[in-house]
């Protein structure tokens, strides 16, 4: 773009923006004569994805800021006006502790009041999960929650949802990005004639308390947490996001003392303690394992900043503390809730749980076991809930969902991955193996020696700007082309092309996929491996997820030779990769 260009957009920008802080942005660098800068702002339109908007909050087109928000708004509006035209809307709205989270939230609001849709808004910070159950318990037809997860910092972001209380799918996801990128007029009410009109309503005490209900209504032992309070230590961090107030009140309610780490307590959206609040990130419990080691805690969590994603650590044995995977944690929960659900005669007539297609094949064993249908979907909680949906209408019974990525969920009564609830059964089934003489490490140690081992490895690539988008696309053209006859010398059993909708043996043989179709291949490999390779949806990275499962008589020896077979696979994606960059 050429400064004349650049300075056209700005102008547009500043005449639009609502907000004088994010205008004052972009003038000030006008009057410093920052065309760079100026330029990553307004080169484009930041994206409204199949997931909402996300990006770094700032001044400007290609930024996250009010103007911005009340446009995706607008466009949300429209397509449920068109959806639903002789209906009366509703939409709740809750935000987590970043910057502007507020702001965009309260705007957010008074788009929906200004298009005759009542808006409920928290008037504080909530996790992500509390907004999915709100809007089921309240029957309203959208929601949005203003977070950008576990993004650093400098990050905000806006996610949509429908009335079921799950991301928006298709064909909604579609129609909804339409709609925003026709929006140039936004409608915006006062706040003060939103209230006086009754389209902006605030939402908190009510759905605060039906939400801890539900979620202690979903624990299996309750009374273990009083029981057991003076034998187990559970430390606690939401890593300055929304997950304190309501996990402590669920915790304290069953009786347990829960210690909280006190430095990350408290909601701030600079994240002064870590670097990256992202519980799948060794450094992000690194405060909380060192609360735990001198308080000899049997268990650390940690949730992200908006309290979807739960990530623990255990202790080792040996004075230290290790990190236990998504996958793992997914397969523990699992076998608790089959297990408890067997012996207390709960179990339901067609029991079924749900795992993304690049989560641990240990979840299907377990499953399998407990006679549970072990369904699979598109990697994101939005594909499971889409399963969960249609789960109302073919008779399964929902018992448990799960994604590598760390996202949980154990109730239906929410759609979307809760890591409060999560921590609450993980602190349940903390004390029940304690009741049994074991830790946590003591079951999966238990569960590997009756399924064999099953070990876990991920693989991002990343590659900038347009060229890198051109590197991506031909990786994945040369791996359909091609067809790789082995990995790390391992031979391919069959090969399922998502994005063609097919899959074929290595002796020709062609079926058909259920699966939506996803540019996603996948390939699997003698020995029980499978290998799965995807460009990411939101960052400029191609992402490669391998899964192995080894049997045999002596754990330790299975584990190396897993890892050996883990080693031999990521040595030949990376020369893939490092002949594709050159």
């Amino acid at each position: 773009m050429n400064h004349e260009e650049i300075l056209a957009r700005a102008k547009e920008y500043i005449s639009f923006e609502t907000d004088q802080f994010f205008s004052d942005e972009v003038k000030a660098l006008l009057e410093k004569g920052d065309w760079k800068e100026l330029e990553d702002r307004f080169y484009r339109d930041l994206e409204f994805g199949t997931g909402g908007l996300r990006g770094v909050i700032g001044g400007g087109f290609n930024r996250m800021n009010t103007l911005v928000v009340t446009r995706a708004t607008q466009g949300l509006c429209d397509y449920l006006k068109e959806q639903f035209p002789d209906k009366p809307l509703s939409a709740c709205i809750a935000y987590d502790s970043r910057r502007k989270s507020k702001e965009f939230s309260l705007a957010t609001a008074l788009v929906f009041a200004a298009n005759g849709i009542k808006a409920y808004l928290f008037s504080s910070l909530r996790p992500t999960p509390e907004l999915s159950f709100a809007i089921r318990k309240l029957g309203a037809d959208t929601g949005v929650v203003v977070t950008a997860s576990h993004n650093p910092p400098q990050y905000n972001g806006y996610k949509a949802y429908w009335n079921d209380g799950s991301q928006v799918v298709p064909p909604h996801d579609t129609g909804i990005i339409q709609k925003v990128l026709k929006v140039r007029d936004v409608k915006l009410m006062p706040e003060s004639e939103a209230r006086a009109k009754g389209l902006l309503v605030n939402i908190d005490k009510d759905i605060d308390e039906a939400y801890v209900a539900m979620v202690k209504s979903h624990l299996l032992r309750p009374e273990l947490f009083s029981k057991m309070a003076d034998s187990v230590k559970v430390i606690y961090t939401p890593l300055h996001g929304t997950g304190a107030m309501l996990f402590e009140r669920i915790m304290k309610d069953l009786g347990l003392n829960v210690l909280t780490v006190p430095e990350q307590r408290e909601p701030n959206g600079e994240f002064p303690t870590v670097s990256y609040p992202n519980p799948e990130e060794a450094a992000a419990l690194s405060m909380a394992i060192e609360f735990g080691k001198k308080t000899h805690a049997d268990v650390v969590m940690a949730t992200d900043p908006d309290a979807d994603r739960l990530g623990i650590a255990v202790p080792d044995g040996s004075g230290g503390f290790t990190l236990v995977t998504g996958n793992q944690l997914g397969s523990l929960h699992l076998d608790y809730i089959a297990l408890t659900l067997k012996e207390l005669g709960r179990m339901p007539p067609r029991p079924a749980s749900i795992r993304s297609i690049v989560t641990t094949e240990f979840q299907k064993a377990i499953a399998e076991k407990h006679g549970i249908a072990s369904f699979e979907c598109l990697t994101g909680f939005k594909w499971i809930a889409d399963l969960m949906r249609q789960f109302e209408s073919n008779g399964y019974d929902f018992v448990y969902a799960t994604e590598e990525s760390y996202g949980h969920l154990i109730e239906q009564e929410v759609r979307d991955k809760d890591g409060i609830s999560a921590a609450a059964l993980t602190a349940e089934m903390t004390l029940y193996w304690r009741s049994q003489g074991k830790s946590l490490l003591d079951r999966l140690e238990d569960l590997y020696r009756e399924f064999g081992y099953f070990e876990e490895k991920g693989l991002s690539a990343y590659f900038e700007g347009e060229k890198g988008m051109q590197i991506m696309s031909g990786i994945m053209d040369a791996y359909r082309r091609e067809q790789p006859k082995q990995f790390g010398g391992i031979p391919v059993v069959w090969t399922r092309d998502i994005k063609a909708g097919t899959a074929w043996d290595r002796a020709g043989k062609i079926s058909s996929i259920s699966l939506p179709k996803s540019d996603v291949i996948q390939w699997r490999l003698e020995e029980g491996t499978l290998l799965t390779v995807r460009p990411s949806g939101t960052e400029p990275k191609i992402k490669y997820y391998i899964l192995c499962h080894s049997v045999g008589e002596d754990l330790a020896k299975t584990k190396a030779e897993t890892k050996r077979k883990i080693a031999a696979i990521e040595a030949d994606i990376k020369a893939v990769i490092d002949a594709h960059r050159k």
